[in-house]
């Protein structure tokens, strides 16, 4: 056993032995450096592509998504989605569509509460979707939900001072709350803070109301009514539609 020891002694204690030790290791970590860098530059990830075309403001499905495997160097540049857990049950962004083939790039992907709302397919005939500026103040700590019925208000100064609030238009159908980028306020586990009221009126009543937001001193009130509530006649309506129409100038129409 001393032998052994002394043996190993002998060795460290010669310097020449030691260098040869030393670049033998060395030798053998930046082979094992190299081999793991080209080892994971080149393995293949198995990475979800879209089987089937996929149209702006489709859901993502299971049936939707394959998988193949690419060079692992690609994902160092390229964002996508790396697994389907993150990707089932989400939509394809407005303004882009996902071809055949194609990977998931998660800038073409949103959520639901990210997905703007397109809200012109289904507007009715002499309609115009019209968005009321609002604050969590003004919709009653973001108490007015889509498909709740509000009734508008415009309150102003006449020139002698004194305080103008009539009811205007009623019976309107809220289409969506959304916030300051468009967002759907209701649509995440926490509610957004409200910015603007979307809903459609007449195309009479659009022109009369983007005139009102930009008459100096005049705002638009939105007031909730329950689900039974039913219209009455607007007895102020056209008192309110010729102040407004006042404050305003003409267009001349060139027939």
């Amino acid at each position: 056993m001393g032998n052994i020891v002394q043996k190993i002694r002998n060795i460290v204690s010669n310097k020449n032995t030691v260098t040869i030790l030393a670049v033998i290791a060395g030798i053998i970590v930046i082979w094992g450096f190299y081999k793991y860098r080209v080892e994971h530059a080149v393995t293949p990830i198995r990475v979800p592509y879209a089987k089937v075309a996929i149209a702006a403001g489709e859901k993502i499905t299971e049936e939707n998504i394959g998988y193949t495997e690419i060079n692992s160097k690609f994902l160092k540049t390229a964002d996508v989605y790396r697994g389907s857990g993150d990707l089932i049950g989400k939509y394809v962004n407005l303004g882009t569509s996902i071809s055949a083939g194609s990977l998931f790039y998660k800038k073409q992907v949103v959520s639901k509460a990210e997905l703007p709302v397109n809200y012109y397919d289904n507007i009715k005939d002499g309609y115009t979707v019209f968005g009321l500026s609002v604050s969590n103040h003004s919709t009653y700590g973001n108490s007015i939900y889509p498909k709740d019925k509000i009734d508008l208000y415009i309150k102003a100064v006449d020139e002698n001072n004194r305080i103008m609030f009539g009811k205007f238009v009623t019976g309107i159908e809220v289409l969506q709350v959304v916030d300051a980028t468009g967002k759907n306020v209701f649509g995440g586990s926490k509610s957004g803070v409200p910015a603007e009221l979307m809903f459609e009126v007449k195309d009479e009543d659009y022109e009369l109301l983007m005139l009102a937001t930009y008459i100096p001193g005049l705002s638009i009130v939105p007031v909730p009514r329950n689900k039974k509530y039913n219209p009455p006649e607007i007895k102020t309506y056209e008192f309110l539609k010729n102040y407004i129409l006042a404050k305003s100038a003409e267009i001349p129409v060139v027939e």
